[in-house]
């Protein structure tokens, strides 16, 4: 588990520097549109080279699953494009409230109901006390 929690505490630091780092190519470019399509570019390049390795077979099973699952890539997509469209014009430190504000809802209504086949945990008192307290966190940090 403490691998887990790492890794995602990496990615979690890595979503603000993103929305800094394609936020100034937007604007260095002119174009966050053009800038988002580079950065869609060099994910590719690394997920494709990091799916050569763990086995590219997975790939022949996408005709499988659910289209409604395809839609993450539209998220992902709709993220991007914001923040580097609105994190110089609003700060990236707001644009991430925002977000982490957004995540903070989302991952409780996910996990209370189950949805996308996420494991059940209810939506308790302590646990909205907890995410209460870490949505005002986050706002505490941006009130300087």
């Amino acid at each position: 588990m403490p691998v887990y929690a790492l890794t995602m505490l990496a990615a979690g630091i890595g979503i603000p520097i993103l929305a800094a780092l394609n936020a100034a190519l937007g604007v260095r470019l002119g174009s966050p549109v053009a800038a988002a399509t580079i950065l869609f570019c060099v994910a590719l390049l690394a997920t494709g080279a990091v799916l050569l390795v763990t086995g590219p077979a997975a790939l022949t099973r996408a005709t499988e699953a659910p289209k409604h699952l395809f839609l993450a890539g539209l998220l992902v997509a709709f993220y991007v494009l914001s923040i580097t469209f609105i994190a110089p014009k609003f700060g990236v430190g707001n644009a991430v409230f925002f977000v982490l504000l957004g995540q903070l809802i989302s991952a409780a209504a996910i996990d209370h109901f189950g949805l996308f086949t996420a494991q059940v945990s209810p939506l308790s008192m302590t646990r909205a006390l907890g995410i209460g307290v870490m949505a005002l966190g986050v706002w505490i940090t941006q009130q300087a």
